[in-house]
């Protein structure tokens, strides 16, 4: 397990002139609860999603086993009706299944057309938009996507960042979630956005001995709850038992700053892409030194970075 633990601080009733004055400047995870976010709390039950989605189809991950990875892709992608899938999601052993009688299903909602479109519930599931309220906790014109997502129960996803403030609404079931500072990056093994610690309750700390040193920050989620996950924040989601829910990203940076072709919301800053773009040529010009001066050189660039990018601002 991480080291030290804390928990995510839960508050009620928050406005929205509270949250933009006070909490959002302190880039860190609430759980807000109380929100008015209209009858989908009570009214999203498998029956009612069944009948209201409908027969459209919906592309879906479908996993073996209950810790997704998606370095490894342990997983198949598959297309069901979208009645099918909340109707299967909710099951624990399948009558009908692609890979096993227990199997797990995940849904993440696209656009239209996944490579131009970004996904909103409000376009993608229209009759389901009167049903929810998002909160109303950012300017209008900073809203990125409303993605819908369902999961089976026991699903695990695997922990990584987005780049974009985004709200997780618990709309039905429960979820666990840790969550670790950008301050660990260093601690969690990163293949690109995403940790290599898929059991992050019981790590492999002989292949991952550095895990132990990332502060942990955790919460559960009940229906209603509204989580507040900040960018670059890593989160790791366990659904507990079926569950729907929806996540509301907003950029939060001049819109220019992001990648444009980015429909999901995870492609990292035109400016820091362009930055690891210029490092890695320069790993490849250290490449041709002998190995002592490559050394030398590669430790006089950290230092540099350290002294002219790190912040002090930040815990």
């Amino acid at each position: 397990m991480a080291g030290e633990s804390v928990s995510v601080p839960r508050l009620e009733g928050v406005s929205a002139e509270n949250f933009r004055q006070h909490l959002y400047p302190q880039r860190k995870p609430l759980v807000l609860k109380g929100l008015d976010l209209g009858p989908c709390t009570s009214k999203w039950t498998v029956d009612y999603l069944s009948h209201v989605g409908g027969t459209r189809e919906v592309k879906i991950h479908v996993a073996a086993v209950a810790q997704m990875d998606f370095i490894s892709k342990n997983f198949v992608y598959r297309t069901l009706p979208f009645n099918k899938l909340v109707q299967r999601a909710a099951e624990e052993k399948h009558e009908e299944f692609f890979l096993s009688e227990d199997e797990k299903y995940y849904l993440r909602s696209l656009g239209e057309d996944p490579r131009k479109d970004v996904a909103d519930i409000r376009k993608q599931f229209p009759l389901l938009e009167g049903d929810i309220k998002f909160p109303k906790f950012f300017k209008e014109e900073q809203f990125f996507s409303s993605v819908f997502r369902i999961s089976s129960p026991g699903l695990q996803l695997w922990t990584h960042y987005d780049v974009m403030d985004n709200f997780l609404i618990q709309v039905t079931g429960k979820k666990r979630v840790a969550l670790f500072s950008p301050r660990d990056a260093q601690y969690l093994y990163l293949s690109g956005s995403k940790s290599e610690v898929l059991n992050i309750d019981s790590p492999d700390l002989a292949k991952y001995p550095l895990f132990c040193k990332a502060r942990r920050h955790e919460c559960s989620l009940e229906a209603g709850d509204v989580l507040f996950i900040p960018a670059l924040w890593f989160h790791n989601v366990i659904s507990e038992e079926f569950g729907v829910g929806v996540n509301i990203f907003w950029k939060h940076l001049p819109s220019e700053c992001y990648d444009k072709t980015d429909t999901y919301g995870n492609k990292d800053l035109i400016a820091a892409s362009r930055a690891a773009q210029i490092l890695d040529r320069a790993l490849k010009a250290l490449a041709e030194l002998p190995e002592e001066y490559r050394d030398f050189y590669a430790r006089r660039m950290v230092l540099h970075i350290q002294d002219k990018a790190y912040s002090t601002n930040f815990e």
